[in-house]
């Protein structure tokens, strides 16, 4: 039984372009069963936290944001729910240290939300403590059938497979997303017509590996071609590939198509093969550079951007200046660096110890990011006097003087605005005058 008044939740979103396309279905879902949305915590009934498990880091910020929840579950009623990966791979941690948290639920089980929370909203009402969890896994779960709650952007996040079957060993997201199901082509199709129609510019696909889409006779290529050429939709990009697999098709679509953006984001992890083969990643380094050479000969002028690893289970000195290697040789344009930590459940976590000293994780950290600025800078440098064409996103991070976009390349540009106002979702030409390892700077 739902409450008189509809309760007011405010949702929180730590991690990935996956959890934050997760969390506009969540609003939807719940949107229509009568509960509304507040941006102020401070006059929410429920909040509720979507998490990433991915990384150390995100899991301290979530810890933090509970202890900060529990001081003002003290002071006024509140219903706190844990969504996502974390409240998935930690739920026996979590339900049994965390007692402020009334619901969890895992990425499969969204549609139970609705009840679970009236559940403890009438529970409270009545100066009980009723909790739901719902973590089971689904193999079929893809959530057709629910138009995402998007608010006001220049991008839309649209999914189009869930799961991961790649099982590499530092990676947790196949035990608390599932195995890989493929949404049907058409739906998404809808999605994007959708969200051209509301004015969104720019389409991101996201799977935790693209390159896997199957449905039917439709793979990724096909669909991401379907995507770009939607009425409305001025470019359309993908995340996140992986090199095991980079199918020739999707290399020729992203070559030929006027819409498809010429990024593609190329997840390394480590140049050293004895840690690629630790981490299950089934390539080499050789068979990496040779992906990225293939790549940049079909797609002059292609922007590659990767991510790496330093310190997984064993990385020995050796192992490192492999990776140190394969980045001067690839000249990627940029690169995500960071500290292997382990995660529970983990290939690693069950099989390899994670020994490499904290301080050394951090000072391979730094090495790496020195080494990759500046060839990032050097990169960047290329675009000065050119011409380039922009998709405004709105104003600059630092500054509202300045308007800020980014290029087919998904590299930020910013200009003063006194040289010319452009609105969010427009498409405008910048003539870059300077360039850093971070911002291309235009006229």
């Amino acid at each position: 039984m739902m409450l008189k008044t509809p309760p007011q939740i405010h949702i929180e979103t730590f991690g990935c372009q996956m959890n934050e396309s997760d969390s506009e279905l969540v609003r939807a879902m719940l949107k229509q069963e009568g509960f509304v949305f507040t941006e102020d915590r401070e006059r929410a009934d429920v909040v509720l936290v979507n998490t990433c498990a991915i990384r150390e880091n995100a899991h301290k910020k979530i810890y933090v944001h509970l202890s900060e929840l529990r001081a003002v579950k003290k002071q006024r009623p509140l219903v706190v729910g844990v969504l996502g990966c974390m409240a998935q791979n930690l739920k026996s941690e979590l339900a049994q240290k965390e007692p402020l948290i009334d619901v969890l639920a895992g990425p499969d089980s969204y549609r139970q939300l609705p009840s679970l929370l009236t559940t403890a909203l009438n529970a409270q009402e009545q100066g009980l403590a009723q909790k739901g969890f719902a973590l089971d896994l689904s193999e079929y779960e893809t959530y057709e059938g629910i138009l995402p709650d998007r608010n006001d952007g220049v991008n839309a996040w649209i999914t189009v497979m869930r799961g991961c079957d790649n099982f590499c060993s530092f990676c947790v997201v196949p035990y608390t997303r599932g195995r890989e199901r493929s949404r049907d082509p058409e739906a998404i199709l809808l999605e994007a017509r959708d969200a051209a129609a509301r004015g969104f510019k720019q389409i991101t696909l996201l799977g935790q590996n693209v390159n896997s889409y199957r449905h039917e006779e439709w793979d990724f290529a096909k669909l991401i071609s379907a995507v770009a050429d939607q009425p409305g939709i001025e470019r359309v990009r993908f995340t996140s590939p992986h090199p095991k697999d980079f199918p020739p098709s999707l290399i020729e679509a992203i070559a030929s198509h006027p819409k498809i953006c010429k990024h593609i984001h190329l997840p390394l992890q480590a140049g050293s093969d004895r840690i690629l083969e630790l981490m299950a990643r089934t390539y080499t380094a050789a068979d990496y550079l040779a992906l990225v050479e293939r790549i940049r000969l079909t797609i002059p002028g292609i922007v590659l951007t990767t991510d790496i690893i330093c310190g997984f289970c064993s990385e020995s000195d050796e192992d490192f200046q492999a990776t140190v290697r394969l980045v001067e040789q690839a000249q990627l344009d940029s690169a995500y660096i960071f500290k292997y930590s382990e995660r529970k459940n983990t290939i690693a976590a069950r099989k390899y110890v994670d020994d490499v000293p904290d301080q050394v994780k951090g000072l391979r950290v730094s090495r790496l990011v020195e080494i990759q600025r500046a060839i990032t800078a050097d990169r960047n440098r290329r675009y000065i006097g050119k011409d380039v064409e922009i998709l405004v996103e709105g104003d600059a991070t630092r500054s509202s003087t300045q308007g800020m976009g980014k290029t087919d390349g998904n590299i930020t540009v910013v200009w003063d605005k006194i040289t010319g106002h452009a609105e969010p979702g427009t498409l405008v030409t910048k003539h870059i005058v300077d360039a850093s390892a971070a911002t291309l700077y235009g006229a």
